[in-house]
C-alpha cells in the first residue's frame, strides 16, 4: 500500500515539474524573485478556480444545506483530530517537546471523551489546537521556502510545503497509511469539501472585492506560512531602534543642501522666482536710482490749490 502512495505522489510531482517547464516564460514583464513560475502559477490558478466554480464550490454549498450544524462540526473536529497525530509527530522533530506532549494529551481526551474526535472537549481543558506539519519543520532545520507553487486542487504552497506535503502524507498522515488509495482519495474528499465548505462566506468575499485573486493568495499564504513557522511571533522587518537610529533622519534642510540636483534647479532661483511671480512688474535697478524726485510733484500740487483754500486767501476776500 505504501508503495503504491508513492508512486502516486512521485507522478504527481513529475507532472507538476513538466507543466512548470512548458509554461514558467511566457509571463510579460519582469519575473518576481518570489514567484518564478507565474506564469505556470496562474495556469493553475485558473485551473483550480474553475473547478472550484462549477464542481467543488456547489457540492461544498449542497454539504452546507444537507449537513446540520452539529454534523458539520463533527466531521470538522474528527479530521482535527486526526491531524494532530500529524502535528505531534513533527512537533518532536522541532524539539517542541512540551508541545508535543500537551498535543498528545488532546488526542487521546478527544479520542475518547470526545467519541473519536467528534467532539472537541480539550479546547475547554485548556489545550488548544496546534498547527504543525513537515513544511513547518523543514522551515525549522533552516531549509529555504522555495518558489511559489500552486498545486492542482490544492493550492498555494511552495517547493518546500509540497516536500513536505508528501513526507506528512506517506508517513505521518492515518488517511494514508491506513486505506488503500481508493479509500484514501474518497476520504481526502470528504476532508476537503468539509474544509471548503468552511470557507464559502471568505470566498466571496475575496470575489467581490479583491481585484487580482492569484497576488492576494500568494501574499496571504507567505505571511500565514512565516506566522505559523514562528508560533506566531515573526520577527520585524524593521525595530523602532532600527527605524530611527539614524540621526539625519528628519533633517531635510541638510538633505536639500547636499542634494546638487536640487541646488541647481533654475526653478528654485529666487530671481527666477520673482520674475515668474504674474501680474507684478518690478523695476530694475536703474529705473529706481533714475526715478525723479518728489519736491516737483510737490510744488505742483500747491500751485494748484486755489487762494481760498489757504487760511490767507479766505483773509484777503
Amino acid at each position: 500500500m505504501l508503495n503504491h502512495i508513492r508512486t502516486a505522489l512521485l507522478h504527481t510531482f513529475l507532472t507538476i515539474a513538466l507543466l512548470m517547464g512548458s509554461g514558467c516564460a511566457t509571463v510579460e514583464g519582469p519575473p518576481n524573485p518570489d514567484d518564478p513560475f507565474e506564469s505556470f502559477n496562474r495556469s493553475m490558478f485558473a485551473f483550480n478556480e474553475t473547478a472550484d466554480k462549477y464542481v467543488i464550490k456547489p457540492v461544498a454549498e449542497g454539504y452546507n444545506f444537507i449537513m446540520p450544524d452539529i454534523a458539520s462540526k463533527g466531521v470538522t473536529n474528527f479530521f482535527s483530530n486526526v491531524d494532530d497525530i500529524v502535528v505531534f509527530f513533527n512537533q518532536l522533530l522541532q524539539f517542541k517537546f512540551k508541545a508535543a506532549a500537551a498535543t498528545s494529551a488532546r488526542f487521546v481526551f478527544n479520542s475518547t471523551f470526545g467519541l473519536l474526535g467528534l467532539i472537541d472537549v480539550a479546547t475547554h481543558m485548556d489545550l488548544p489546537k496546534q498547527a504543525e506539519d513537515f513544511g513547518q519543520t523543514l522551515a525549522v532545520w533552516g531549509v529555504p521556502d522555495g518558489p511559489y507553487l500552486v498545486l492542482p486542487f490544492i493550492g498555494p504552497a511552495s517547493v518546500r510545503d509540497t516536500a513536505g506535503l508528501a513526507v506528512d502524507w506517506t508517513f505521518f498522515d492515518p488517511i494514508f497509511n491506513r486505506q488503500t488509495l481508493e479509500q484514501s482519495l474518497v476520504t481526502l474528499s470528504i476532508k476537503y469539501i468539509d474544509i471548503r465548505a468552511g470557507l464559502l462566506k471568505a470566498s466571496n468575499i475575496l470575489d467581490d472585492t479583491i481585484p487580482d485573486k492569484y497576488a492576494f493568495m500568494r501574499d496571504a499564504r507567505k505571511l500565514r506560512r512565516e506566522f505559523l513557522i514562528y508560533d506566531g511571533n515573526p520577527p520585524e522587518e524593521f525595530t523602532e531602534e532600527e527605524l530611527f537610529e539614524d540621526e539625519d533622519l528628519f533633517n531635510d534642510e541638510e538633505l536639500l543642501k547636499d542634494d546638487d540636483s536640487l541646488s541647481e534647479d533654475p526653478l528654485l532661483d529666487e530671481d527666477v522666482l520673482d520674475e515668474n511671480i504674474p501680474g507684478e512688474d518690478k523695476p530694475g535697478e536703474d529705473e529706481l536710482n533714475e526715478s525723479a524726485p518728489a519736491e516737483p510733484f510737490i510744488d505742483e500740487i500747491e500751485q494748484q490749490q486755489p487762494e481760498s483754500s489757504t487760511p490767507e486767501g479766505a483773509a484777503a476776500q
